[in-house]
């Protein structure tokens, strides 16, 4: 029964029968702030929003906004999707570049890998050029010269004797062995000698490097001189260690020798000294690298020879494989780059007593050309080969006893210093090691 028009309901409007013109549904695409609105008064039924979708039904993607084509990705907002989530992430929980390394000096002041001791080394040489090359120089020429004059002296001889063979006596050819034997005696207690000295030198000096500091070769000498003794002691002491097996190992040998009848002993013999030898390689590069820190040790830190092996041996004790191999590289590199400087003056040497005269002057030229090459050499390698071992030496105590720590403490204070005091060698001191 109808009550007739009200203003709830349009006029023609009845219970039994729907609105002849009922509004359209609602698009999907409506843009979002422009959808259904709610019901007021006057409003015909399809104005009304739709049911809401039965439980677990699949919505339909929201609406593009208006002039958007209808397959058009759109951009996620700010602050949602992967990239910005990733960055809101990373400046959270810390992925961002690394932070740098304190690096006053020649290496940066945390653990070292291979290529952080081959640069410092490189670098120790070009930060006092004048002073580590200098030095260094000079100590190679006073090794080489002896076994140069010995060198050039023995070249003329055999010259000589292959020119003609009737005119050299036997007692001429001893005096010149003789000679030349001894003055490659002489060169090698120079040898000893002056490597020990200037070891302790470059090792001061590259202690100093290490915080950026410079230091010359009259104040490293004032700091080491007390130390020398300590060191020849160390020589000493590793040295009687690499020559223990030598004396038993050539004594059977000798006797071997002499009890060798048959050819078949004979390669037999000739098999078992291979084999003493290698063995002999291998003892003398486990004993090297063992005590491959003793050095700068005594130096740095003040200890005595045997308190310096015995430390050696035990920081090497964690990385052995690693010290071994670094100083087999550094070796190999050491004697191509003696190769590569020496090799030439060699060559000059030996043709100009071939195709020369035996007079005094070609044997004194060819002398002077030995030991050019040799001094040149040894300039580069005698500073390298110290620069790794100490460096290798402080890599195990930042490994070992954080020692990384003490030195940077020691840079920031020396930085806002604005310098870098004598003060600094004392650091090295085993007293700022936390396990010695």
């Amino acid at each position: 029964m109808s009550d007739g028009p009200s203003p709830e309901r349009p006029p023609g409007w009845s219970a039994d029968q729907p609105p002849p013109y009922g509004a359209p549904p609602a698009s999907p695409w409506t843009a979002p702030g422009s959808g259904p609105q709610p019901v007021s008064y006057g409003q015909p039924y399809g104005d009304q929003p739709p049911p809401p979708p039965p439980y677990g039904a699949r919505q339909q993607p929201p609406p593009p906004p208006h002039g958007a084509q209808p397959h058009q990705t759109l951009p996620p907002p700010p602050g949602y999707g992967h990239q910005q989530h990733g960055q809101q992430y990373g400046q959270q929980y810390g992925h961002q570049p690394p932070p740098q390394h304190l690096r006053p000096g020649i290496i940066p002041l945390r653990p070292l890998g291979l290529g952080d001791i081959l640069d410092g080394s490189i670098k120790f040489i070009r930060s006092n050029p004048k002073a580590i090359l200098g030095i260094s120089a000079l100590g190679a020429a006073l090794a080489a010269v002896p076994v140069a004059i010995a060198t050039a002296v023995l070249n003329g001889q055999v010259t000589s004797l292959s020119r003609d063979p009737e005119s050299v006596s036997s007692g001429g050819v001893i005096t010149t062995l003789v000679a030349g034997y001894s003055g490659i005696l002489i060169s090698l207690v120079v040898s000893f000698v002056v490597t020990t000295v200037l070891t302790g030198i470059l090792t001061r000096i590259l202690g100093r490097s290490v915080f950026g500091g410079k230091i010359t070769p009259g104040e490293a000498w004032n700091l080491v001189k007390g130390r020398i003794g300590a060191l020849f002691g160390v020589v000493v002491l590793v040295g009687l260690v690499m020559l223990a097996p030598v004396v038993p190992i050539v004594g059977l040998f000798a006797l071997l020798v002499a009890n060798t009848s048959s050819p078949q002993d004979a390669f037999g013999l000739i098999g078992l000294g291979l084999l003493m030898i290698l063995l002999y390689a291998v003892y003398a590069l486990f004993f090297n690298t063992r005590f491959a820190f003793a050095a700068p040790i005594v130096v740095l830190e003040g200890r005595g020879p045997v308190e310096a092996m015995k430390r050696s041996w035990r920081l090497v004790s964690g990385d052995f494989w690693r010290v071994l191999g670094i100083l087999l590289l550094t070796g190999i590199l050491a004697y191509l780059v003696s190769s590569v400087l020496s090799v030439p003056f060699s060559l000059a040497s030996s043709l100009l007593g071939v195709t020369g005269s035996d007079g005094v002057g070609v044997i004194a030229l060819s002398a002077v050309l030995l030991a050019i090459g040799s001094t040149l050499a040894a300039m580069i390698v005698y500073p390298f080969q110290a620069a790794v071992a100490g460096l290798l030496y402080a890599d195990r105590r930042m490994r070992s006893e954080a020692f990384d720590l003490v030195l940077q403490t020691a840079a920031i204070e020396q930085q806002r210093q604005g310098w870098v005091h004598s003060s600094a060698d004392e650091l090295w001191h085993p007293s700022n090691a936390a396990r010695s």
